[in-house]
């Protein structure tokens, strides 16, 4: 048994709900990426036999439901939640149909409902399950794999003959060792009604092979949807290329050219825009070691989600391996921690920084530790809950130990070897006394600009992000890194290019300021991204509580959050390349 899971409420273990219990209750060992996720790995009451058909087994019954025990399974039934097993490392599902240019396609949802309600508010409970196990057997032997784990739920009012016992041998009027229901009475849920738990066990053979029965689980949306992201990003990327390509080539060789002929200053100073304020484009910006900072962070989270996402299209992060995504994404971040004090420290050098221990120290304790008061927050609100969501104290201890025994000095590490490097020289000397910027036209505004170009990185994406969304918070299945890394190429382009065609623009209006600008232009494609995420909250959820909905916004506040520093770090390395060619290009005593 694995957690009861609702798409309008936390997650419980399976326990919580007074269903019929084994003799004794074993806890399976699970992992971090397990335990974040709130699955909890039980064993369950229902026995049977390989390849042995049986049907009406009884697995136990409440003489009378309890007031309480009738309340727990009413609220779970309202917030539809779902009952999430586990055989052979399959996850149940009921089996759904669609049809596709007329062919039937077979796919999985994910677990069965605790009950159902009906026209008249009346609730029910799903008292009966016939699981249909799916084996493929090797031609050659007579061994057998299980590659389906498939449920059909009933509701049924059992009726028996005379008094009951406990023997495990009653004869139900209502089912038969044929497997025939009479299902037509409904197990209503209220308070002094009897309650009998029966199941059936039907093993079917099938040609779907073991390498590939994880297949039907996976079978998602009409493709075509995903290409069409694709091709929707694609005509972003193609526009933005252009004008960077009308940029370089043309406008900027012209003025490079032009600006090179130039025999006196008299000549150089009737010269406009750009190349006039090359004495004051390499000084480094206010706020300069919260700069750095912020770089350090996002190549950190820029590394992780690039080596999550080669193993990820290699086949490497199986669905098989539950909370095999999560732990190696907290893993990968924590060892990441050396690139971001390694690339925050050289950042700092560069701007002629000289307290690097504390620019480290920031880069190690800023962006963990805001996530860390979120998720804490968020954790003691599901432990009053007492949710399965709750992350064990135990588990957090660990957490804590990987920051600060790894992630810490790890960073400290990178930070070391970053700062002994001797720092870049810029290609042009920075005037002593700074160029007066002249009065810009609005929408040369930074507000206004940053917002602009937040746009086209969040277009790039936001066709994907539905479905991303979709598996984080309506139980679906997401494994389609193939699209997920295309998409992630064309953000990482869109990016740079937004970025580099704003600067250029701000650099012909002789606003020097551009190194922040450069950060937050991509960077602000995360306030896009946490607006659409409430659009998606208000529009495909159906989340009324106080506790899921703080849940909701405090993760999707922590991905904006890794959003922003990631896209401001593309946009920045991107810009900052940009600005040290084109500089270099001109001839400057």
């Amino acid at each position: 048994m694995n957690k009861l899971s609702s798409v309008k409420n936390l997650p419980f273990e399976y326990y919580t709900l007074p269903y019929c219990k084994p003799d004794e209750i074993i806890n399976s060992a699970e992992n971090l990426g397990e335990v974040l996720r709130g699955d909890r790995i039980e064993n369950s009451p229902f026995v049977g036999s390989f390849r042995q058909d049986e049907y009406c087994k009884v697995a136990c019954r409440i003489d009378r439901l309890t007031k309480p025990q009738a309340n727990k399974f009413s609220f779970k039934i309202s917030d539809e939640y779902r009952v999430n097993m586990i055989l052979d490392n399959l996850p149940v599902g009921m089996v759904r149909i669609r049809e596709d240019n007329g062919k039937q396609i077979k796919s999985y949802e994910r677990g069965f409902p605790v009950g159902f309600q009906d026209e008249a508010n009346m609730l029910y409970l799903n008292n009966h399950l016939r699981f249909t196990i799916l084996y493929h057997r090797d031609a050659e032997t007579d061994l057998a794999r299980i590659v389906g784990f498939e449920v059909e739920p009933y509701s049924i009012a059992h009726k028996y003959h005379g008094s009951w016992n406990d023997d495990g041998h009653m004869k139900l009027k209502t089912c038969s060792e044929d497997g025939e229901l009479d299902y037509k009475q409904p197990a209503r849920v209220d308070g002094g009604r009897e309650m009998i738990f029966t199941y059936d066990i039907v093993y079917k053979s099938s040609d779907i092979r073991w390498a590939t029965r994880w297949d039907t689980y996976l079978v998602a949306t009409d493709d075509q949807i995903h290409w069409f992201s694709i091709v929707n990003s694609l005509m972003i990327v193609l526009f933005l290329s252009g004008m960077v390509a009308m940029i370089m080539l043309r406008t900027l060789h012209r003025d490079i050219s032009k600006y090179n002929q130039l025999e006196t200053a008299e000549d150089a100073a009737e010269e406009s825009g750009w190349k006039l304020v090359h004495g004051d484009v390499f000084r480094p910006p206010r706020g300069q070691s919260w700069l750095a900072v912020f770089v350090g962070i996002g190549v950190q989270l820029l590394g992780m989600t690039v080596v999550i996402m080669i193993f990820a299209i290699l086949g490497f992060l199986s669905p098989a391996n539950r909370g095999g995504l999560m732990s190696s994404m907290l893993l990968l971040f924590v060892f990441m921690a050396a690139l971001a004090g390694y690339y925050s420290a050289r950042l700092y050098k560069r701007f002629r920084g000289a307290a690097w221990k504390r620019n480290t120290l920031r880069t190690a304790f800023f962006f963990p530790g805001v996530v860390s008061c979120i998720f804490l927050f968020l954790n003691f609100m599901a432990w009053g809950q007492r949710s399965s969501g709750a992350v064990p104290f135990v588990k957090i201890l660990y957490m804590i130990f990987l920051w600060f025994g790894v992630s810490i000095p790890l960073c400290f590490v990178g930070s070391y070897f970053g700062y002994r490097r001797p720092a870049p020289e810029e290609p042009i000397r920075t005037n002593k006394i700074p160029r007066q910027v002249p009065e810009q036209p609005w929408y040369m505004h930074p507000v206004f600009s940053v917002l602009i170009g937040g746009i086209l990185p969040f277009g790039a994406v936001f066709i994907e992000l539905f479905f991303i969304l979709t598996s984080m918070w309506l139980h679906q299945f997401y494994y389609l890194f193939g699209f997920l890394g295309l998409v992630f190429l064309i953000l990482v382009v869109t990016c740079a290019e937004i970025t580099i065609v704003l600067c250029y623009f701000q650099l012909c209006s002789e606003d020097y300021h551009w190194w922040w600008r450069a950060f937050m232009t991509s960077g602000s494609s995360a306030i896009y991204l946490f607006m659409y995420s409430a659009f998606y909250f208000a529009t495909k959820l159906d989340i009324t509580k106080l506790v899921p909905a703080l849940m909701y916004f405090g993760y999707m506040t922590i991905a904006s959050l890794a959003f922003f520093f990631m896209t401001g770090t593309i946009g920045f390395l991107a810009c900052d390349r940009f600005v040290r060619s084109i500089y270099a290009s001109v001839k400057i005593d």
